[in-house]
């Protein structure tokens, strides 16, 4: 059921984003024994060994293989959220207190939001609205520290950069949700990984100790390898812009571990900020989008089972489901729960005021 999914893909979308703001305090503390270009290499390296390590175990997938055309879009991404983000951010963490720097990648939310909406044509109904307003107040409560003794400029325009890049990322990734999300995430890894280790290796930045490649590698795996393929079946059954608003609560993740592991404090601004994403977040679950849509035809190709939207026939038989091929809709208006997924990317009228 598209109400089920939907449940699923917030499941992921937090997921996701727990995974994430794990590895920004654990980032800023191996910032002090490494350089930013050699700590976003081993932690790409790290994802890519994980997402390598299933690959034989995912050789009967039913996801749709990535073609030639979406080379120009996985380029895209890789070279904004996989090589020049990651180390904007490890750049700018350098100079921000930990709880700070978790904070400020709440402006990642907004900017996707905003490239979904504007540049993509996704669609947000009044709740989804306020979820977002809501959300992303409690990030503006806690980006700004009071004094401005735990941050400075150079250090807010590097994260800033970053989640603008990895907006971009995100509704690139979003465009290729139809394509297998493991080998999008593992090719994303692996060009990050090479360029900046070899990057690192070219300005000569020294080797670090064991105990750090060792901390970065498994950090690696964890908040960018499975929360890069839990975040793009978000994007996939959710949309770039509801995907925001879930996401924007990985800084403050960040922010609650920045205690034990980099020894900061947390006050009153902290936990009024994290009722305002966690009231956001429940506008999310509980949104419903239900009206009389129609589907104009088109020819695609990604994994499906046969239900509402897919009515084709197969030459052979027997057919397993999950399955993936080129298939052919016909033109459908019917009304059920939905969101901005590969199949409702339609327009919407404003309804008139009684």
């Amino acid at each position: 059921m598209p109400l089920a999914r939907s449940r699923l893909g917030i499941l992921y979308g937090l997921a996701a984003a727990l995974l994430f703001g794990v590895s920004t305090p654990v980032a800023k503390r191996l910032l002090d024994s490494t350089t930013p270009h050699v700590l976003a290499g081993l932690l790409y390296l790290g994802a890519f060994l994980a997402l390598a390590a299933t690959t034989p175990l995912r050789r009967r997938s039913a996801e749709a293989p990535l073609t030639a055309q979406d080379l120009p879009r996985l380029a895209g991404l890789v070279a904004a959220g996989g090589v020049a983000a990651p180390v904007l951010l490890l750049i700018g963490l350098e100079r921000v207190s930990g709880a700070a720097g978790s904070l400020l990648l709440n402006l990642e939310g907004p900017f996707t939001l905003l490239l979904g909406v504007l540049v993509f044509g996704e669609h947000l109904r009044r709740r989804a609205g306020v979820a977002a307003v809501a959300v992303f107040a409690g990030a503006a409560v806690l980006t700004v520290e009071p004094g401005g003794g735990g941050s400075d400029a150079t250090g807010t325009l590097c994260i800033a950069a970053a989640c603008v890049l990895w907006a971009i990322d995100n509704n690139l990734t979003r465009s290729l949700t139809t394509r297998d999300p493991f080998a999008v995430a593992r090719i994303k890894a692996g060009v990050a990984a090479a360029t900046n280790l070899s990057l690192a290796a070219a300005i000569g930045a020294d080797a670090p100790t064991t105990s750090v490649v060792a901390i970065a590698l498994v950090v690696g795996a964890l908040s960018y390898g499975a929360s890069i393929v839990l975040d793009a079946y978000a994007l996939r059954t959710l949309g770039a812009a509801r995907e925001a608003v879930l996401f924007a609560t990985a800084p403050f993740v960040g922010a609650v571990l920045a205690v034990p592991v980099l020894s900061e404090t947390l006050g009153g601004r902290e936990l009024l900020a994290g009722a305002a994403m966690a009231a956001g977040v429940s506008f999310v679950i509980n949104e419903r989008h239900d009206h009389l849509h129609t589907h104009e035809p088109m020819t695609h190709e990604h994994v499906h089972v046969h239900d509402e939207h897919h009515r084709h026939r197969h030459d052979s038989e027997p057919v397993f489901e999950p399955h993936s091929h080129m298939h052919a809709h016909e033109r459908l208006s019917h009304a059920h729960s939905h969101v901005s997924d590969v199949h409702h990317r339609h327009a919407h009228r404003r309804r008139p005021r009684a």
